[in-house]
């Protein structure tokens, strides 16, 4: 640059600086009012669109797929290129030298133009790291392997009802639907051991959620009770165990207050009369309170599995399990306690094994048999009847006899 070509550019920037704006008030002006359609963009998008749930960080969990925020992509894809021991070189040195390249930037560039068309190498040298970068963000997203969907509960009510699922198909084998505990019958090793009350008062006031917490986790070996967190060789994520604590402090402790949606949510249907049940809506949820936690697999069960609709009716030593319309099918022989002999001359002894099912759980059975055991809720209510609610007063007409009509 010449000396007369700089005494222009110093005379046309001090001519600038007197026409320009200052920069207080105007150009902070500017800035405050670009901050605030940020601040309000940034709430717009957290309330109306939020970010996915995940669960609670589990350690044992090797089908979690990490990922940095998108706006890291690009240096997490480039980290590929660099395997193994030079993986620091993609990691720090590269990028430090752009970094570094960036600092030092005013240091030697001395084009004193501004135009597009005078500064092509900058231009094109940052339109080809800008390229890479999308490149490559792009490239990890399309390579990132699914995520194994994991159910997430947000709020209370959601919590208490997978707690209370997880409870079920966990706990209720030794503990009891409602935590009552007693005999232990059916548990290889346990048989006739006697395990307290989990859910009376004194169990619920003298331990906090993370006492139950860490029961659940790591286990009672000195009591027979094995650990259930998957760090420790069970199989609950940690955001499982705390479900499973929500539900238990929210149904069994009298000073926390259960919401009404929870218990709703949570209750098995009742039956109106004249209603037909379905599998899907009232025979799961039974089996899966009080059925699953023995009849799943790795059980002691006769390979007798109610996981599913077809497990239910197919599974096991004893097929068929139920027939449609026989009242004497195994199942409902042996949840009305009476023993029976199985296919291979075996005693099949009566479910549960410790507490029987309620009278309206057992008629909710042998009603669902005789109307054939229909799958879903759409059939069922194809079958159903709607009984008309009577009349105080009137009396229905005697069979074979006309009514007279009125003059």
């Amino acid at each position: 640059m010449n000396d007369d070509f700089k005494k222009k550019v110093n005379e046309k920037y001090e001519e600038k600086l007197q026409k320009g704006e200052r920069f207080w008030p105007d150009s902070i002006y500017k800035d405050l009012l670009v901050s605030f359609a940020l601040f309000i963009l940034l709430i717009g998008l957290a309330t109306f669109i939020g970010i996915h749930p995940e669960p609670k960080v589990d350690p044992t969990d090797a089908s979690y797929v990490p990922r940095p925020e998108w706006y890291f992509l690009f240096l997490f894809e480039f980290l590929k290129y660099f395997p193994g021991e030079i993986e620091w070189v993609g990691a720090a040195v590269i990028p430090g030298i752009l970094v570094l390249a960036l600092i030092l930037l005013p240091l030697y560039d001395k084009n004193p133009f501004r135009h597009y068309s005078k500064r092509k190498f900058a231009i094109g040298l940052m339109t080809f790291i800008v390229i890479g970068m999308i490149g490559l963000t792009i490239n990890a997203v399309i390579t990132t392997p699914p995520q194994v969907e994991t159910e997430i509960a947000g709020s209370l009510t959601e919590q208490i009802v997978l707690g209370q699922d997880l409870y079920s198909i966990q706990c209720v084998e030794c503990h009891g639907p409602d935590g009552e505990g007693g005999e232990i019958a059916g548990v290889e090793g346990l048989e006739g051991v006697i395990v307290k009350s989990i859910s009376s008062t004194d169990e619920m006031y003298t331990r906090n959620d993370g006492s139950l917490f860490d029961i659940i986790a790591y286990g009672q070996p000195n009591l027979g009770m094995p650990p259930f967190g998957g760090a420790y060789g069970g199989e609950l994520t940690p955001s499982e165990i705390e479900y499973m604590v929500a539900f238990m402090r929210y149904s069994w402790d009298d000073r926390a207050e259960i919401p009404a949606d929870a218990v709703a949510a949570s209750a098995i249907p009742t039956l109106a009369e004249g209603e037909v049940p379905s599998y899907e809506v009232h025979i799961s949820a039974v089996s899966k309170r009080y059925c699953m936690s023995c009849h799943r697999e790795g059980k002691e069960n006769n390979e007798y599995l109610m996981g599913s609709y077809e497990e239910i009716l197919k599974s096991g030593n004893n097929v068929p399990n139920l027939v449609a319309g026989d009242l004497n099918s195994i199942l409902l022989q042996t949840i009305q306690q009476n023993e029976v002999i199985g296919v291979d001359d075996e005693t099949i002894g009566v479910m549960p094994p410790k507490k029987e099912l309620k009278p309206e759980f057992v008629d909710m059975f042998i009603r669902w048999v005789e109307a054939g055991m229909p799958e879903s809720a759409s059939e069922a209510a194809a079958l159903s009847v709607e009984v008309a609610p009577e009349v105080e007063g009137e009396v229905a007409p005697e069979a074979g006899v006309e009514e007279t009509p009125a003059p």
